[in-house]
């Protein structure tokens, strides 16, 4: 079996591994523990009470959605190919 290898140098393709899911491995379970944990810190006493809008559910989403963010910018930064490997030079 041959591995795909993920690097990336424009924009573009850094948005078509994200977009690919490719992060999703990784940031995923990231976001599920840090989303949790701010949820409870955060909303926690909100959603205990039984006092929750739809404003308090959009702060959960966000709690999940950002650490999913910068667990994905973080993969990806890894990723990045160097110039020197574009000049086929390592």
């Amino acid at each position: 079996m041959v591995e795909q290898q993920l690097t990336w140098s424009t924009p573009r393709e850094w948005a078509r591994l994200f977009a690919h899911g490719v992060t999703v491995r990784t940031a995923g379970p990231v976001a599920l523990v840090v989303g949790t944990f701010l949820s409870a810190v955060n909303q926690g006493s909100t959603v205990v009470e039984g006092a929750t809008t739809w404003v308090t559910w959009m702060r959960v989403g966000v709690n999940y959605f950002v650490p999913f963010i910068v667990g994905s910018i973080g993969f990806l930064s890894a990723c990045r190919a160097s110039p020197l490997d574009e000049l086929g030079r390592t």
